[in-house]
C-alpha cells in the first residue's frame, strides 16, 4: 500500500441519527472505491461495519468502525459512528480526530433530535459539515419539505449541491448544480449516466447553481472580485471557494444519495476526495500546554490513542492518530500519560475487521496496532525527548445509572477487571465503587447503553450479572439549634474509661457570625470561642467545630478525639445512615478523670452527644436535585410535561430551539432513574435530554417519612 503524505489524507466522520443508513452508506462507499467486491446488508449481518457479535445481535451500531478508502490518489479515513444517542461517545471521539462530518439524514423523517445533537457537537468542535440526504427512494419521502426543514433549522449556510428529480420509490435521477449535469441510474444503481440538464429543469438548476457560486465566492476576496467581474466561476475556483467555506463553517453543502441502491454515492465520494479539506488545511490541534501542534511529517513524533477494542482471535486493538512526525513499524515510544514505554511492533490500516499491514504512517493519518502493554484510550505516546500531550476529548455527563453486581459474590474481582477494560473501550461507561451507597454504580448514556454492556459481559465474558436500582445519596442536616451532653463511663478492672462532653449544634451557613449565646428553656449558655475548625466534607458542605471550653473542663489534647467522634456520626447520619452536612458544633463543657480519661472515651462521648443533639434539632433529609433539559418535538410536548410533573419536577422554563421545544426543569434524582426509557417510549425515540447536578434540597415531608420508615424496618430486620 502506498505511503500517503499529510496533504493527501482526509479524515471524515460519518454521523447521523439511528436508522439514517450510515452503515449502508459506508458499505456503498467501500464498494465504489473497490475495497470490497460485494455490498453486505445490515439484515444479512455481513457489513464491514457492525461486525461485533453484540451489533449483530441487536441489529444496530454499538461501536464506531474505522475504515479507509484509496480514491482519486488520496486516502480517505472514515469513522462510521453509531447513531443512537446512547452511544454518542463514539461520535464525539470520532469528531475530535477527524476534520469533517458527513451528517446522514433519513429523507423519510427529516431532521431528528439526534441530527440536531450531532450538529451541535460539530459546531462546538468547529468541524465542517456536509449533509447527505439518504433513502430518497423511500415510501414517505417529501424532499421539498426535508430540504426546507434543513435550511430552517441549520440556517442560511445550507447550500444545495444536488436535488432529486423523482424522490420516492421511483428515485433514479438527480441534478448536480455544481457540475450542472443530470445523473441517472438503472435499477441496480452503480455507474451513472451523465447527461445535460433537461430544458424543464434548467431554470431551477441555474438558480441553485448561482446560489452555490455566490456561497463559494464569499469565502475568498479574489474569487468574489472575479465573480463580480465575470458573473461566474470555473469548477476549480468553485471547489476552492467551497473548501474554504467548509473550513470556516460558512457553507454546509447538501448531497442526495440512496445508499441501499448505490445511487449518488460515487459522486459524493468525488466531492469528498476533491473538495473536503485535507488534514493540513485544518486548524492545528492544541496540546495540554496550549501550544499548536501542526501535522508535520518531519516534526517530532507524537501519537494519540483514541479508541481501544477487544476483538475475537486478536485481543486488544489500539487505534491512534499520528498527530506529528512519521510513525514507523518497530518504533519505541514513551507513554507521556502513564510514564511507561511501548513498542509499535506492527502498524495497520484498518477497514473494519480487515487489517492491512503497513511500514509507516505520516502525520494526520489514522491507524491501529496490537499487543500494546500499557497504552489506554486518551493516552499520548511520543518519541524520546518529546513531551507533547493531548487531552482534547470531553464526554457528556452520564444520564442513566444502575447498581451492578455479579450473581456469584466470588466473581466480584473478575467483574471489576471486565468493567475497567470496558471503560477503556468506551469512556462514557463510568464505574464508581461507592463507599457511601455500598454499591458498584455503573453510569452511561441510557438504558440501551447499559443493556449492551450487560449483554457483552454475559455473552462474551460468560459472567452472569445483576442490575439493581441504585440507592440515592441523600444527605441529612438540621434546621434548629439543640443541646445535649453525654457521659461515657466504663469500669472493668484496672484503668477504666471516662469522658463527658456537653455540646450545642446548629445549622451552618457560609459567613454566619461566631457563636455568642444560646437559650434553651430558662437557661442561657454563653460561648467563649477559643478555637474554630472548619472541616470541608468530601460529599459537600462543612462541619464547623468551635472549642468553647473554659476553665480546663476538658484538656485540649482530647478535642481531636471528640472531633473524630463527631465525624463518625457525620459519616453515618442518625436518620437514615446517609452523610450529614452543614452543622456547627460548639463544645462548651464536660468532665474528665485524671486516670480513666483517654481518647476513646471522649470519641464515644462526642459521638453519642452529637447523635442525641442531632435528633432534637428538627433534622431533615436533603435529596439531590438535577437541572434537566429535554428536547422534544412540539407534538409530544404536552405528554412530556405531564410525565415530568409526575416526577416532582419544577418547570423552570420553555423555549423553541431550531424546530424543537426545549423544557428546562429541576428534578429530584430519585425520579430520574428510569427517565431515559420513559422519554423514549413517550416520544418514539425522537427526543433527548441532558442532566447536571444542581443542588441538595429538602425532601417533602411525605418522602422523608417514607425514607425513615424504610430505614427503621431495615434495621429492625438486621
Amino acid at each position: 500500500m502506498k505511503v500517503y503524505q499529510t496533504n493527501e489524507i482526509k479524515n471524515i466522520a460519518l454521523l447521523g441519527s439511528k436508522g439514517s443508513g450510515k452503515t449502508t452508506l459506508a458499505e456503498a462507499m467501500l464498494y465504489e472505491c473497490g475495497v470490497i467486491k460485494r455490498r453486505g446488508t445490515v439484515e444479512a449481518k455481513n457489513t464491514v461495519s457492525d461486525y461485533f457479535p453484540v451489533e449483530k445481535e441487536y441489529g444496530y451500531s454499538v461501536f464506531s468502525t474505522v475504515f479507509y478508502a484509496e480514491f482519486l490518489n488520496k486516502k480517505l479515513n472514515v469513522i462510521d459512528c453509531p447513531g443512537a444517542d446512547d452511544f454518542v461517545g463514539s461520535a464525539i471521539t470520532a469528531l475530535n480526530v477527524t476534520d469533517c462530518g458527513v451528517i446522514v439524514i433519513d429523507s423519510q423523517y427529516g431532521v431528528e433530535v439526534g441530527t440536531q445533537n450531532i450538529f451541535r457537537t460539530c459546531s462546538s468542535l468547529k468541524k465542517p459539515v456536509i449533509f447527505a440526504l439518504n433513502q430518497l427512494d423511500g415510501e414517505k419521502v417529501d424532499y421539498e419539505n426535508v430540504i426546507e426543514q434543513v435550511k430552517e433549522i441549520f440556517g442560511s449556510k445550507v447550500v444545495t449541491v444536488q436535488y432529486p428529480l423523482n424522490a420516492g420509490p421511483g428515485f433514479n435521477a438527480m441534478i448536480d448544480v455544481l457540475l450542472m449535469k443530470k445523473y441517472s441510474w438503472g435499477p441496480d444503481g452503480g455507474v451513472p449516466v451523465i447527461e445535460d440538464i433537461p430544458e424543464e429543469e434548467r431554470e431551477r438548476a441555474q438558480e441553485l447553481h448561482q446560489a452555490l457560486v455566490e456561497a463559494a465566492a464569499e469565502n475568498d476576496e479574489t474569487l468574489m472580485e472575479k465573480f463580480f467581474d465575470q458573473g461566474h466561476l470555473s469548477e476549480d475556483e468553485m471547489r476552492e471557494g467551497i473548501r474554504k467555506g467548509l473550513i470556516d463553517r460558512s457553507i454546509f453543502p447538501v448531497f442526495c444519495v440512496s445508499a441501499l441502491r448505490d445511487m449518488g454515492v460515487r459522486r459524493m465520494m468525488e466531492f469528498l476526495g476533491n473538495v473536503v479539506p485535507f488534514v493540513s488545511d485544518m486548524p492545528a490541534p492544541v496540546d495540554t500546554d496550549g501550544n499548536e501542534v501542526k501535522p508535520d511529517s518531519a516534526g517530532p513524533l507524537s501519537v494519540y490513542m483514541f479508541k481501544t477494542t477487544v476483538e475475537p482471535h486478536i485481543g486488544e486493538v489500539s487505534y491512534f492518530k499520528v498527530m506529528s512526525g512519521t510513525l514507523k513499524a518497530g518504533a519505541d515510544l514513551d507513554n507521556i500519560t502513564r510514564g511507561s514505554k511501548e513498542r509499535f511492533a506492527q502498524l495497520f490500516c484498518v477497514c473494519g475487521q480487515i487489517k492491512t499491514q503497513v511500514d509507516e504512517l505520516k502525520a494526520g493519518d489514522i491507524g491501529a496496532t496490537v499487543k500494546l502493554k500499557d497504552a489506554r484510550t486518551g493516552n499520548t505516546l511520543d518519541e524520546k525527548g518529546c513531551s507533547i500531550a493531548f487531552d482534547f476529548i470531553k464526554y457528556p455527563a452520564p444520564k442513566y445509572q444502575r447498581a451492578i453486581r455479579p450473581v456469584t459474590e466470588s466473581d466480584s474481582e473478575k467483574l471489576s477487571a471486565i468493567l475497567t477494560r470496558m471503560h477503556e473501550e468506551d469512556p462514557t461507561w463510568e464505574v464508581v465503587q461507592s463507599k457511601e451507597l455500598k454499591q458498584t454504580i455503573l453510569s452511561g448514556q441510557g438504558e440501551f447503553h447499559l443493556r449492551t454492556l450487560k449483554w457483552r459481559v454475559e455473552n462474551n465474558d460468560k459472567l452472569p450479572i445483576v442490575f439493581e436500582e441504585p440507592k440515592i445519596p441523600y444527605r441529612e442536616t438540621i434546621t434548629k439549634a439543640a443541646r445535649a451532653d453525654y457521659r461515657h463511663k466504663k469500669q472493668s478492672g484496672g484503668a477504666g474509661q471516662f469522658g463527658e462532653v456537653h455540646l450545642i449544634i446548629e445549622p451552618y451557613y457560609e459567613g454566619m457570625p461566631a457563636p455568642d449565646s444560646y437559650k434553651f428553656g430558662n437557661q442561657e449558655f454563653k460561648m467563649n470561642v477559643r478555637d474554630t475548625q472548619e472541616i470541608p466534607l468530601e460529599w459537600g458542605g462543612k462541619l464547623v467545630v468551635c472549642n468553647c471550653i473554659v476553665g480546663g473542663a476538658i484538656d485540649a489534647r482530647f478535642i481531636p478525639a471528640i472531633v473524630k467522634g463527631l465525624m463518625d456520626r457525620i459519616e453515618q447520619g442518625p436518620l437514615t445512615g446517609s452523610y450529614a452536612r452543614d452543622v456547627r458544633v460548639c463544645i462548651y463543657d464536660g468532665k474528665m478523670h485524671p486516670v480513666d480519661s483517654n481518647e476513646i472515651s471522649f470519641r464515644l462521648a462526642g459521638r453519642n452527644a452529637f447523635s442525641e443533639a442531632f435528633r432534637n434539632a428538627n433534622p431533615k433529609i436533603l435529596e439531590p436535585v438535577y437541572d434537566v433539559e429535554v428536547f422534544v418535538p412540539a407534538d409530544v410536548m404536552g405528554d412530556v410535561m405531564s410525565d415530568l410533573q409526575g416526577r416532582r419536577a419544577i418547570i423552570m422554563g420553555m423555549s423553541s430551539e431550531n424546530g424543537f421545544e426545549k423544557i428546562s426543569a429541576k428534578v429530584p434524582l430519585k425520579e430520574m432513574s428510569s427517565y431515559s426509557t420513559a422519554l423514549s417510549s413517550i416520544t418514539g425515540g425522537r427526543s433527548s435530554f441532558t442532566m447536571k447536578f444542581a443542588s441538595y434540597e429538602l425532601c417533602p415531608s411525605d418522602v422523608q417519612e417514607k425514607l425513615l420508615k424504610e430505614y427503621a424496618e431495615k434495621h429492625a430486620d438486621e
